[in-house]
């Protein structure tokens, strides 16, 4: 009888001596697409324009090649369209570790590195190519290593393309043609001097509050460029725009300093590797996404569309040397003969 009972008590776990042997001689791979956070690499990505502008698609892009290079160990997660942080709010989270990669416009950190203030200068170059070529020079080391002072570390500088005007009053030829208007700008004091020059009451505003202002009518118009006023809609609360390409708006792209110098040093490799190779595509599908988003707008019929010749960027480039002026004084002449002015 004992005999019985003993069998029947021992029988379940010796049921289970051969799969515990199995997973001994057979161990689980580790799939990092089911650990917890603690497990794997979580970088939180945030930013506030839409998925289908340069900066969207290149942030998409980067998260995608860092799950496939560190075969899930590092999960990027992105956040579009100031769904986790407003532009206002994006730098204090990145300092606070609640995001760990922001990708603010240039103008954004000017009151960080003042020497960023230059880049918002009309007519500054005439291209792409001489954004580029300064920073990937001696200005751009130098600004890398000012927000290195403020604990991001500079990933990559990233285009969103020449801005245009756009408004709802009257056609903009001329520098003074919105005099009494009141237009949206990012918050910049070279911004705030250029639109002062203009006669314009210039506003900040968070970037996803522009929509509604328009269609509000508690603004005038807004300055941006082709993709972001594309994706946000704006021809479509704007009679007027003006292909002027007065301005550069691009975005440096940063990591919170203390969280990438925690990482693994192979991790932080395949992080900066894959920055770069990003940061390269991103700048050609920034010319891309511009050709492709005109001809939608200029299709659609919905707005009245002008285009400033060479001869009225002559005018435009004379009426704000005295801005140009007062940032020589500001910055030095060795910067200005640094950016090749």
């Amino acid at each position: 009888m004992w005999h019985r009972i003993f069998l029947l008590l021992a029988l379940p776990a010796l049921l289970l001596v051969p799969s515990c042997s199995l997973q001994t001689l057979h161990p689980i791979p580790i799939d990092y697409e089911q650990v917890s956070d603690h497990e794997k690499i979580v970088i939180r990505f945030s930013h506030v324009v839409g998925e289908d502008t340069p900066k969207g698609q290149a942030a998409r892009l980067f998260a995608k090649l860092m799950k496939e290079r560190t075969n899930g160990k590092v999960e990027v997660q992105v956040f579009s369209n100031s769904s986790l942080y407003t532009d206002s709010e994006e730098l204090d989270a990145l300092s606070k570790g609640h995001v760990q990669i922001i990708a603010p416009a240039l103008s954004k950190l000017t009151h960080l590195v003042p020497e960023l203030g230059a880049f918002d200068l009309p007519f500054l170059f005439s291209s792409l190519e001489g954004y580029h070529q300064v920073f990937a020079g001696p200005i751009g080391k130098d600004i890398s290593e000012s927000l290195e002072e403020w604990e991001m570390v500079v990933l990559g500088f990233w285009d969103s393309g020449f801005k245009q005007f756009t408004n709802n009053l009257r056609p903009v030829r001329r520098p003074l043609d919105l005099a009494g208007t009141t237009i949206r700008i990012m918050p910049s004091a070279v911004l705030d001097e250029q639109f002062n020059l203009m006669q314009v009451n210039p506003v900040q505003m968070n970037f996803d509050d522009v929509y509604r202002a328009l269609e509000q009518g508690w603004i005038h118009g807004q300055e941006n460029t082709v993709s972001n006023i594309y994706t946000k809609r704006y021809h479509t609360v704007q009679k007027y725009m003006t292909i002027s390409d007065h301005g550069y708006l691009g975005y440096v792209v940063v990591i919170n300093k203390r969280f990438l110098q925690q990482l693994p040093e192979d991790v932080q490799n395949v992080i900066k590797k894959t920055m770069e190779e990003v940061s390269d595509w991103e700048r050609k599908q920034a010319v891309k996404l511009e050709q492709e988003k005109l001809k939608e707008i200029y299709n659609c019929r919905c707005i009245e569309i002008e285009r400033l010749t060479e001869q009225d960027k002559v005018i435009w480039k004379e009426f704000y040397k005295p801005l140009y002026e007062k940032m020589e004084q500001q910055l030095g002449r060795s910067f200005f003969r640094e950016l090749g002015l």
